[in-house]
């Protein structure tokens, strides 16, 4: 049975500290999972409201950007799992009208649900306006529009906001709730997840940290994550829409115990083992997935990326040390959400500060290689 090293968890809290007070972010929350059990969390730096900018606490949520994809994804693994979903269903008969008006390659009607998982499903700029996030008959009227980039699961790329907004559309389509609702309902408070919300609460917002800018950033070629989007998780509005590839919030130690729910499983928890073990097993086919940046096999399962046993576990977001069944999703911030069920460790790490890319790349390299190693 594996423990944890409380003095690697000191060093791994320190170096968590020394981020926020070298100024790279104002503020900062780390929290470690194992074995069941939340077994540490620290939270450093400031939290900016508005004007307004006081201490950051445990009680201080984050906007959980891209590691949202893994809270919606298992909502969808628990829709299979029950039988009110089929992986190979198709799109267009589950919403009606999707793409339809969007003309162009007809394949659209060829895309399923397995595809929109895996990010295969070849719509991956397909627009959504922040102004219709909180309008459901607006978003279907968009989504009525969308057309296809590429023939679907010909290649991966990576869709940042447009899968999950059909991922949610489907929730809606096969329980007649709102996708909010029902994950709060059938997954968040099952897990007991107080402080995760897909889909901000007015009266939870002044607990959320404003995101800052902490260095100037580079131009964006093209896709749909740049300065203006990021910055409307600011918003009440956009806080309340829950979008579901990016707009969760939460505290680190609720992000450590999503994946505890999924790692070691309570008998009388929100989903079956047969559910997890289908939602964490690789769909992507290495030689036709591959990151269009990295040229690496992306590995993934339905939402969630695992580590993988080809030596590339830093370059997907783990680290070193992370065993290949290591599973989660990272967010464009640096938030870092993992969970390995060969150690029992789970990691959730939250900032409100954006900085480049390359830096956010060494930092989660650092924090995953240094929470695998606290586990003996």
């Amino acid at each position: 049975m594996t423990s944890i090293n409380q003095d690697k968890l000191s060093e791994l809290f320190d170096y968590v500290e020394g981020i926020v007070s070298e100024e790279k972010v104002p503020a900062a929350q780390i929290a470690i999972g194992h074995d069941g059990k939340l077994v540490g969390m620290r939270t450093f730096g400031k939290a900016h409201n508005g004007t307004s900018v006081e201490p950051a606490s445990d009680d201080t949520l984050f906007c959980m950007f891209s590691a949202t994809k893994a809270i919606v994804g298992v909502g969808v693994w628990k829709l299979l799992d029950e039988g009110l979903l089929d992986l190979d269903e198709r799109v267009v008969d589950i919403i009606p009208g999707w793409c339809a008006e969007g003309g162009g390659d007809a394949s659209y009607v060829d895309v399923t649900v397995r595809q929109v998982m895996l990010h295969t499903g070849g719509f991956p700029f397909a627009p959504m306006n922040p102004r219709l996030w909180e309008d459901r008959d607006a978003r279907l009227r968009r989504m009525m529009g969308w057309r296809l980039n590429w023939t679907p699961d010909s290649q991966f790329e990576y869709h940042a906001t447009s899968a999950h907004w059909v991922l949610a559309e489907i929730i809606q389509q096969k329980t007649g709730e709102d996708f909010r609702d029902w994950l709060r309902a059938n997954l968040l408070d099952p897990m007991g997840l107080d402080n995760l919300y897909v889909g901000l609460p007015n009266e939870e917002h002044d607990r959320a940290a404003g995101i800052v800018y902490t260095e100037e950033p580079l131009p964006v070629a093209g896709g749909e994550v740049f300065p203006q989007t990021i910055l409307h998780f600011n918003l009440a509005s956009q806080r309340r829409a829950g979008c579901p590839g990016g707009g969760a919030f939460a505290n680190a130690a609720d992000v450590a115990m999503f994946y505890q729910g999924l790692v070691k499983p309570a008998d009388d928890g929100p989903l079956s083992a047969n559910a997890i073990e289908l939602g964490t097993t690789v769909g992507t086919n290495p030689d036709r997935h591959v990151d269009l940046l990295s040229g690496i096999h992306v590995n993934r399962a339905l939402t969630v990326v695992l580590a993988g046993d080809d030596g590339l576990t830093a370059e997907r977001g783990f680290g070193r040390g992370a065993s290949p069944r290591a599973f989660g999703h990272a967010g464009a911030g640096g938030q870092i959400a993992w969970g390995d069920p060969e150690t029992g460790l789970s990691v959730g790490f939250l900032t409100n500060g954006f900085q480049q890319d390359e830096n956010v790349y060494a930092r989660t390299h650092t924090i995953g290689t240094m929470a695998a190693a606290c586990v003996e």
